[in-house]
């Protein structure tokens, strides 16, 4: 009888495990199933994280301490973990959590191994049973370490399919794209640019690692498709090498290099040198395209050793731009003919051009003409999230750029602000993921936003304090600053003071894995 019931309560107490530390392995999934990731996702957002497991813990612990039956203990420990189970699921996110086959394999083994440790606990002391709930976090590490073999094995099954699916398609023209930031844009922009003479495929939203660009390789490239680009993302050294030996690409281009993750990279040096691995991965043959950044991006271009490399204004050049709230005007000459063409695109702010004249040039390099070209910018839409231009209603504009997270972007948001007319409010919590550089980037944030907008809501009242402190060393009005704790709150104020003439711009939203 007391081994059956030692067995009951160690499949509940797990179930209670799983179920509290939900919010948990969203967070592992955020941080793309890496360990170290994780750690200081947890550690950052302790309190709220670690609640829930601690909260079930307790209450059996305390049933149990005031002699409440075996049963009740459990009821009570289930239910606690129901309510923030039910809460988890419930919360928004700005990236959803997914039931994957992976997370179905992990939560199998999470409980599992939750299980056993719970029958061996409980055959010691019945309060060291009903503890063990509160060590969630460690718990789900516990599992990741264990189902990390069977995830290797597995990974490398589909990574091989998808090489396969690629070496059966030898006439496909493969491009590679990287960059700090742009990436995700100047990807699309060049397949609706390509898309006029070619059957393009490219990796959907952010797909831009190993798996996710495996996944798009086995379900979606079919023998129809002449163009195939992968965005290839980084947050270690080596993952864009590992990307170029899935993809093995002909064309690569690097759209940026700049302060971008340096909490998991550590230094510009090190990122630098990873999205060249990009360049360093193409054939001898291939072509490699660099942003004209006067910095890095061109010390890179020095770098490379292949004969088919180029910059924004030795193929194609962009002159004559003017934008607006419509969008950007520019000529487009083909600068070894002469040729022009007058181009208009609904993409905001000269940068959007520098991503484009990119794309124009990796066209001209496969042989479409600058008609063709033209005609693809045409097609250009801003990507969602990435200052794409909204109308708010009441004669107000929104524009939202809150996927962008760094310096350089937020920069070149503020001069597209700075442009429109009527009263320009901003609402952001500034910069994450920067390391040690995180504060004095955003206190020069707040210094440069003080010159383009009349308002400025700081969502987070710890994590803002530089960009305040720089508003006001750049002389901003006190009044016009309003620090509030969500981005709810933030919605609350500027509806309190929004007047037809506005200009809202959403600068950065705060990742799912990040809190105060």
């Amino acid at each position: 009888m007391r081994l059956l019931l030692i067995v009951v309560q160690s499949l509940v107490l797990a179930a209670c495990s799983v179920a509290g530390g939900r919010r948990l392995l969203h967070i592992f999934q955020l941080e793309s199933y890496q360990l170290p990731g994780y750690i200081k996702s947890v550690r950052r957002n302790a309190a709220p994280l670690l609640l829930p497991s601690v909260s079930i813990a307790a209450a059996g612990v305390a049933a149990l301490s005031l002699g409440a039956p075996v049963w009740l203990c459990m009821i009570l420990s289930a239910a606690v973990a129901a309510v923030y189970f039910l809460k988890a699921r419930k919360a928004k996110a700005k990236k959803p959590f997914v039931v994957t086959e992976r997370v179905k394999r992990l939560v199998m083994i999470h409980f599992v191994s939750a299980a056993v440790l719970e029958a061996a606990l409980l055959g010691v002391s019945p309060t060291l049973g009903y503890l063990l709930p509160a060590f969630e976090g460690l718990l789900l590490m516990l599992a990741a370490i264990l189902a990390a073999p069977v995830e290797k094995y597995i990974a490398g099954q589909f990574v091989k399919d998808a090489q396969k699916r690629l070496e059966a398609m030898p006439n496909l023209i493969k491009i590679g794209i990287t960059g700090s930031y742009g990436k995700t844009s100047t990807k699309f922009l060049l397949r609706d640019i390509l898309s006029v003479k070619y059957n393009v495929l490219a990796t959907p939203s952010s797909f831009n690692t190993t798996m996710g660009v495996t996944r798009v390789i086995r379900e979606q490239l079919t023998p129809a498709h002449q163009v195939f680009i992968a965005e290839m993302g980084a947050r270690h050294v080596g993952d864009i090498k590992e990307l170029v030996d899935l993809v093995h690409p002909q064309m690569g281009l690097i759209t940026s290099v700049g302060p971008q993750h340096l909490d998991t990279f550590g230094s510009i040096e090190r990122v630098r040198d990873t999205k060249y691995e990009l360049i360093a991965g193409l054939p001898q043959n291939g072509t490699a395209i660099f942003a004209r950044d006067g910095a890095i991006c061109q010390e890179l271009y020095a770098r490379c050793p292949l004969e088919n490399k180029y910059m924004p204004g030795m193929l194609m050049e962009a002159s004559d731009m003017e934008s607006g709230p419509w969008g950007t005007r520019f000529t487009l000459t083909d600068t070894k003919t002469g040729e022009t063409a007058p181009c208009q695109t609904q993409l905001l702010g000269e940068h959007s051009i520098s991503n484009l004249l990119l794309c124009c040039t990796a066209a001209r390099t496969l042989g479409m003409t600058l008609s063709e070209i033209a005609r693809g910018v045409a097609r250009c839409q801003p990507v969602e999230h990435r200052l794409q231009l909204l109308n708010g209603g009441s004669g107000i504009s929104i524009i939202d750029d809150a996927f962008n997270a760094n310096p350089v972007g937020a920069k070149a948001a503020l001069r597209v602000i700075k442009g429109f007319p009527g009263r320009r409010i901003i609402i952001t919590p500034g910069m994450v993921e920067l390391g040690g550089e995180e504060d004095t980037f955003n206190r020069a944030f707040g210094v440069q936003m003080a010159e383009s907008v009349d308002v400025a809501i700081l969502v987070g009242k710890r994590h803002t304090k530089p960009i305040a402190e720089g508003l006001i060393q750049a002389g901003f009005p006190q009044e016009n600053i309003h620090i509030v704790s969500s981005l709810d709150e933030s919605t609350k104020v500027l509806h309190s003071m929004m007047k037809s003439g506005d200009v809202v711009l959403y600068e950065n939203d705060l990742p799912d894995n990040y809190s105060e």
